[in-house]
């Protein structure tokens, strides 16, 4: 039950980022998560989103800022994106097993890569992790708006 509750949450989110997609400028979605990245300065953004793991035992509330490499690393080409940053969120426990697991603030890292096939849509890899849900890699689609 608790999952299908995991699938309910993703599906108001996505129907959320929908009815709101013209005020940002791009929006990320894989098989683990989704979020807006919405631009702060020429190599910063931060993105507001959910996500989880790939057993459905976490749900992940929180805001992520990454800080683009392009520049920094003389990458010009428009196509590709080489970024990292910092998490912080709220993370639930939705597993099965009432173990050691509980929920609590997340803090984390990210990095990772996209690269767009064409001027709208691109491929996006990260690994990320924090201090409560673990490792949370992801890959996903990424369309300009």
């Amino acid at each position: 039950m608790k999952k299908v509750s995991l699938l309910f949450i993703f599906a108001m989110f996505l129907t959320f980022a929908n009815s709101f997609g013209q005020a940002r400028k791009e929006l990320n979605f894989g098989l683990v998560g989704i979020n807006y990245e919405i631009p702060v300065h020429k190599d910063i953004t931060i993105a507001p989103g959910v996500g989880t793991n790939f057993d459905l035992d976490w749900i992940n509330l929180g805001v992520k800022g990454n800080y683009y490499f392009d520049n920094a690393f003389g990458i010009s080409d428009s196509a590709w994106d080489v970024y990292g940053g910092l998490n912080v969120g709220y993370s639930i426990y939705n597993g099965d097993n009432d173990l050691d697991n509980s929920s609590d603030l997340n803090l984390g890292l990210q990095v990772g890569g996209r690269y767009f096939w064409n001027d709208k849509w691109g491929l996006y890899l990260e690994i990320a992790g924090g201090n409560v849900s673990g490792m949370s890699p992801a890959i996903g689609l990424t369309v300009k708006l």
